[in-house]
């Protein structure tokens, strides 16, 4: 490990289990389930209710769908870890 980071603790933990690199996985993928479902629920048959309301639904889709993947991604590298002790 590098001399900045701790080799054991929290930060350890995330390194070991590639969060930062799951988590823009995981948020890619969400954005573009997002940007799909908007536009296909939305944009195509002509929504006639507020914008706001779709966008700010959107967001949320964004967000939690993105914090799912990556937990879900995290979850399944601390099985590997789990597996190759």
């Amino acid at each position: 490990m590098s001399g900045s980071q701790p080799e054991s603790g929290p930060g350890a933990l995330i390194e070991a289990l590639n969060v930062p690199g799951h988590a823009r996985r995981g948020f890619v993928t969400a954005a573009i389930v997002t940007v799909t479902v908007f536009v296909f629920f939305i944009t195509i048959p002509d929504a006639q209710r507020s914008p706001l309301l779709y966008i700010t639904l959107s967001f949320v889709l964004f967000v939690s769908l993105g914090g799912l993947i990556t937990a879900l991604l995290a979850a399944g590298s601390a099985i590997r870890q789990v597996r190759r002790l």
